[in-house]
């Protein structure tokens, strides 16, 4: 249960050492480690590939190239614990499906596991528009066990794992190099893998190396005041003078709803309204035909 101790994964070996002035010490000198240390009964790390750069480069090409097959959109970070009775997991399913898919018409990128990676998901897949996911091998909530999703085809997922190679991807997936281009980055309520993804993609806008041409909008759904002591926190940073005046605010929008979030974006890409958005591409579908 649990990790085990030290002592029981390696043994060792007894040295003798004479110092200058002829007395013997004795050390115990580890033996060499194997390949493979058992952390937990489902869990084990092989260090081979962990430490090759090769390996990670691989990964991260796979999921570049998943990309491009399925067009980048909205990413989705969020817990993977919550349930789908949860409030947050149906307003999560609702923002990601009816909503945000069909005002941008774009595709749906999500980590492919549980909780409110999977409302969002599900929401898309309702809506009929593509959804494409990064998964990992290890998810705090369920489906620990198993590299395989249970309802995505497989072709539309990769199962990563190294979490940097996961996190390439859904960088990549918001890049906007064309003014066509509708991607966002939606943070709903989350952990610690949550607060890890939301913060490196908010260093990466701060600092302008995400690697998008264009602006790229990151809303942070705070429902029921989920984040608020975290932005308590960002604005006592501001006091200490550890973030300047105003600048974690111009980076994100904070939004208590889902028609807030809507509104944000329909104003960000100028767009009136969902209808509007499909009496576009119905046009631009039908154009296609006649020529």
């Amino acid at each position: 249960m649990g990790y085990s101790m030290l002592g029981s994964m390696v043994s060792h070996t007894c040295v003798k050492v004479r110092s200058f002035s002829g007395n013997e010490r004795v050390f115990l000198k580890p033996k060499h480690y194997p390949s493979r240390i058992s952390l937990c009964k489902r869990e084990s790390i092989e260090f081979k590939d962990r430490t090759s750069p090769n390996e990670v480069r691989k990964e991260i090409m796979r999921c570049y190239e998943l990309i491009h097959k399925l067009g980048r959109g909205v990413v989705y970070l969020g817990s993977s614990r919550m349930e789908p009775n949860h409030p947050h997991y149906i307003q999560a399913h609702e923002l990601g499906g009816e909503q945000i898919a069909r005002l941008l018409d774009c595709t749906t990128w999500a980590g492919a596991g549980p909780g409110l990676m999977d409302a969002a998901t599900k929401g898309a897949l309702l809506a009929g528009k593509p959804v494409g996911g990064f998964k990992i091998g290890k998810e705090a909530g369920e489906w620990t066990a198993s590299n395989f999703h249970p309802y995505l085809p497989s072709e539309t997922y990769i199962t990563c794992r190294f979490f940097s190679a996961r996190k390439h991807g859904l960088v990549d997936a918001v890049v906007r190099n064309s003014i066509s281009d509708r991607t966002a980055i939606v943070a709903l309520p989350g952990g610690i893998g949550t607060l890890d993804e939301m913060f490196e993609i908010l260093a990466l806008i701060q600092l302008e190396r995400i690697g998008s041409e264009l602006p790229v909008p990151f809303l942070v759904m705070n429902y029921d005041s989920f984040y608020e002591k975290l932005l308590d926190f960002l604005a006592d940073c501001e006091d200490w003078g550890t973030v300047s005046k105003g600048e974690v605010s111009s980076l994100w929008k904070i939004c208590k709803s889902n028609s807030e979030a809507l509104a944000y974006l329909a104003k960000f890409y100028d767009l009136n309204s969902v209808d509007e958005v499909e009496h576009e591409g119905k046009l631009s579908s039908e154009h296609r035909t006649v020529t």
